[in-house]
């Protein structure tokens, strides 16, 4: 049986519609790896092979083209390691590749995270002109001594030249930060926010250190850790601050001024379909009885040889039925305003009565609000995601 016909089998499941199906690409190599890291990124040696991922990218996207057949791409989202280190020659070959081979639609919104270490005038605007209509700069902080700490290649200088550069060369465009920082106080996280805002960021991403297993930072923990008062401490005065500045909270680490949300992510947190190509990248897709994960090779070699022979796809698993109401919600409870019940039996092609009884506990509990449409966290169920997505574990 070819793989297609294995997905199209009956099932399960039964979605009536696929939902929206983005891309991301995975670019593993980084300049330094920093302590805090647990993604598939690697330090480089010299200079990336970056003609020959090319190849590996587009060939691994040819063979997956039977999977995605007839749909359009509503995102595209180049992560990694850090993806600016490859040329804009090599990102608009990218992007030529994937449109000659897949349909995009009007407005597609197209993502390239950026380190300020890489940073030169000419290669934001050359990353412009190849296509790339939102830029994602990895700031993490304006203080220098926590940039050493935390293993960054830039100073706070260079961040800011980026900035300047990112919000003349693009209409919409991301500042991504980091609190409970080792030693941060709630007063030097308030001047990283006052200096960050004072670039008028239409997109703030500011995410909690958390010390990762397999991590530098797991081996070796950072003293002065703040502690979960402080943390909350600074969570306050980031909502304080952010919403002074027009900046709305739309997802547990995300905020945004009107029409600058970012489409890629809320697809992911909405439960969306996401072809994931390149060293390690995770993929999620749709069939109408099944629901499948696939992940990459993850060493940048290996994926080579393997999607230039057409097999990069190292890992293909079933989500199984009873997986996904907490799957589901693991997403959808990060978003601020909720989701609309229909969207769960769109997204899962399960029954609403899959989530009844936790759907009841968790109002009882305070968690949630709902009617007969609509689900979103509380105040509280915000506070206490973690409690509140367990309910759905089987």
């Amino acid at each position: 049986m070819d793989e297609v016909a294995r997905y199209l089998r009956p099932g399960t499941l039964n979605l009536r519609a696929l939902p929206p199906l983005a891309l991301y690409v995975h670019v593993p190599w980084c300049l330094r790896k920093c302590p805090y890291c647990d993604f598939n990124s690697h330090e480089k040696r010299g200079e990336i092979p970056e003609a020959r991922y090319l190849d590996a990218l587009l060939a691994d996207l040819e063979a997956a083209l039977p999977l995605v057949w007839g749909r359009r791409i509503h995102s595209i989202f180049i992560g990694g390691g850090t993806p600016s280190l490859v040329s804009p020659e090599g990102i608009d070959r990218l992007l030529a590749g994937v449109r000659a081979r897949l349909p995009l639609e009007p407005g597609c919104e197209i993502t390239l995270e950026a380190n300020p270490g890489t940073f030169e005038r000419q290669r934001f605007r050359g990353f412009r002109a190849a296509g790339i209509t939102r830029l994602s700069v990895g700031v993490q902080t304006f203080d220098d001594a926590q940039l050493r700490a935390l293993g960054r290649v830039h100073d706070a200088a260079q961040a800011k030249a980026a900035l300047e550069e990112a919000s003349r060369a693009f209409d919409t465009w991301n500042l991504d930060l980091m609190y409970a920082l080792p030693g941060q106080t709630p007063a030097q996280l308030d001047d990283d926010l006052r200096q960050a805002l004072a670039f008028a960021p239409p997109h703030l991403s500011i995410y909690h250190l958390t010390i990762e297993p397999n991590t530098l930072f797991a081996k070796h923990p950072p003293q002065g850790l703040p502690d979960d008062d402080t943390a909350a401490e600074m969570l306050d005065l980031i909502a304080e601050r952010t919403g002074a500045a027009g900046l709305q909270r739309y997802e547990v680490s995300a905020f945004a001024k009107a029409g600058h949300r970012c489409v890629h992510n809320l697809n992911y947190w909405q439960f969306g379909d996401y072809l994931g190509i390149g060293a390690g990248a995770h993929g999620k897709l749709s069939f109408p009885h099944r629901i499948v994960r696939q992940v990459r090779y993850r060493d940048p070699a290996k994926y080579m040889d393997q999607a230039l022979a057409g097999a990069a796809v190292a890992q293909d698993d079933e989500v199984a039925r009873e997986q996904l109401p907490f799957e589901f919600m693991l997403n959808a409870l990060r978003l601020k305003d909720g989701f609309e019940l229909a969207w769960f039996t769109e997204r899962t092609g399960l029954p609403l009565t899959a989530i009844q009884r936790p759907l009841q506990a968790a109002e009882e509990r305070g968690l949630i609000e709902r009617d007969l449409r609509w689900v979103k966290p509380t105040a509280r169920g915000f506070d206490f995601l973690t409690d509140l997505q367990q309910l759905f574990l089987k």
